[in-house]
């Protein structure tokens, strides 16, 4: 009898496995590729996935090669149709405001201007607010340029030569092939920094959310005095980062880049 929660548990494992195998490799597969890929024994896996196919958590592509099942499909939808976006960021927003205390926004694309969606207000002394709906030009923020981060090469110059204007600072770029190779590494990055872009000493630290097709759906950002972004730049920069990549996991985002 103690065996067998052991061998019920290893079951379960090499059948996730296995699944997580097709899902990485994005193609049906033989057993005995699969018996090759997790290491486990050619008729172990064999049998597991004559148990999967009879279950429809996988499904015959040919003779030889499974793939993902129906069933597969439905425990997705019903996880997916469970999520807000918006709560899974809020509450990664209260986590960041309260463990930085420090204003942070979530920014989506509106055009070719960024908008600023909600906001959770820091505790500390000095505090940079934006009222929700505030709108301004792509270029002029560290959300702008991640929210482009996505796109093709000329689809992001061609974008920015439409938007880019100046800010009142005098300090943000406007150049469009500039902007555009700036774009795509801070999205490769998975993070982007500003420094008086917009407002004089006022600094934003921001992460791309990228949804399901690995497009920048939204940013989560800490925006704070220019000084505390550059005393703190790195405690910030990764407490952003992790955020952003929680919200992912919860929306069923893998983690890879």
């Amino acid at each position: 009898m103690p065996d067998a929660p052991r061998t019920r548990t290893s079951g379960i494992d090499r059948a996730i496995q296995i699944m997580d195998i097709l899902t990485e490799r994005a193609q049906p597969m033989s057993a005995y590729d699969l018996a090759r890929s997790t290491g486990a024994p050619p008729s172990t896996v064999y049998r597991l996935v004559d148990e999967l196919v009879a279950r429809d958590m996988l499904s015959r592509a040919d003779e030889t090669r499974v793939w993902l099942g129906p069933r597969l499909m439905r425990y997705g939808l019903s996880y997916r149709s469970s999520l807000d976006t918006y709560a899974e960021a809020r509450r990664e927003m209260r986590r960041l405001a309260e463990d930085t205390g420090e204003t942070v926004q979530l920014c989506a694309r509106d055009g070719g201007m960024m908008a600023v969606i909600a906001m959770v207000e820091g505790e500390g002394h000095f505090r940079v607010t934006s009222d929700v709906g505030t709108r301004v030009p792509l270029n002029w923020t560290a959300s702008g340029r991640l929210l482009l981060g996505h796109l093709s090469d000329p689809d992001r110059e061609a974008t920015f030569a439409e938007c880019a204007q100046p800010s009142s600072t005098g300090m943000a770029e406007t150049d469009p092939v500039r902007l555009a190779r700036k774009s795509r590494e801070d999205f490769q990055n998975r993070l982007a920094i500003q420094m008086s872009q917009s407002e004089y000493a006022v600094a934003c630290i921001a992460a791309p959310i990228r949804d399901e097709t690995g497009a920048c759906a939204a940013t989560i950002s800490i925006v704070l005095a220019e000084r505390q972004a550059q005393a703190r730049a790195e405690e910030f920069a990764d407490a952003v980062r992790n955020a952003a990549l929680r919200v992912e996991r919860a929306l069923g985002r893998p983690s890879a880049a």
